[in-house]
């Protein structure tokens, strides 16, 4: 059906009924005081006061929010508002002022949970944002100040994400310049990110990768929230796409709480358990 100017001002009118609607319910409804207006259940900073906190989970590079379903399906069967949106992989900059304004919507606090480059994504996203409480890293980048995650990867052996192991495609850029796509091969995808799961599991993992910009891998960091916000560690021992000793460097310099377990780099999916009990520490925390 094509879109007119005339379904476009009913689709208006609609909206105002339902804005008009929910202002009569809020003055109304059975929540109201004598006076008519609703009790006030929320802080001066707009925290719902007695509310739990909306979990906000970021994946990574050459993956997408459906690596967070096990741990999803949990949390909001406790009762918890849970987002995880998809991380855009553009760049560091832009990808976390994406989140940022994502985070800036939710009123109540927030626990922030990365995987990998998202790990990069919400340390830069949070910084100076009063309701963010927590941050949970998965096997993640912790970068400081003027890093890039480029960086921490080379800074300590152990990874299999080398140059032989990526295909680079251009993209398109707005200006008419070119950008760089990275994308795992196949030959090294299940080795190098996800050795501890079924074969089949990660054959789909690999055909349906999402590209990781070369500007989002090289770009440096800014000021990371971990220097102010409490944070906590999942760190993975068997990795081979974040070494574990680059891990440790960035737990440590951030303060973080430690947990480690056997996992590769895709240890929210392979290791649930351990991932959800981090999370559920860190919720804990904020009581």
């Amino acid at each position: 059906m094509k879109f007119t100017l005339r379904h476009s001002r009913a689709l208006a009118a609609t909206l105002v009924a339902i804005l008009v609607t929910g202002s009569m319910l809020a003055t109304t409804g059975s929540g109201a005081s004598a006076t008519g207006r609703t009790p006030d259940t929320t802080s001066q900073h707009g925290s719902t006061v007695g509310a739990k906190p909306t979990i906000v989970m970021v994946h990574g590079a050459w993956a997408d929010a459906s690596g967070w379903q096990q741990e999803v399906g949990e949390l909001t069967d406790k009762g918890y508002p849970v987002i995880a949106p998809a991380n855009p992989l553009r760049g560091l900059s832009s990808d976390a002022a994406y989140l940022r304004s994502i985070l800036e919507t939710i009123p109540g606090p927030v626990v922030l949970v990365g995987h990998s480059y998202g790990g990069a994504v919400m340390t830069n996203a949070a910084t100076d944002l009063p309701n963010v409480k927590a941050l949970v890293y998965v096997a993640a980048f912790a970068p400081d100040a003027h890093e890039p995650v480029a960086q921490l990867v080379q800074q300590f052996p152990g990874t299999l994400v080398t140059e032989d192991a990526l295909d680079a495609r251009p993209y398109p850029l707005p200006d008419g310049t070119s950008g760089v796509d990275l994308y795992l091969k196949a030959s090294i995808f299940r080795d190098a990110f996800a050795g501890d799961l079924p074969r089949s599991t990660t054959t789909v993992m690999h055909a349906s990768q999402r590209p990781f910009s070369l500007a989002a891998f090289t770009e440096p960091s800014g000021e990371p929230a971990w220097k102010t916000v409490p944070s906590w560690y999942l760190l993975a021992t068997a990795d081979k796409t974040i070494p574990p000793a680059a891990q440790e460097f960035m737990a440590k310099r951030a303060g973080a709480k430690i947990v480690r377990v056997r996992s590769s780099h895709v240890a929210l999916q392979s290791h649930p358990r351990e991932t959800l009990a981090l999370i559920e520490n860190a919720i804990r925390s904020i009581r």
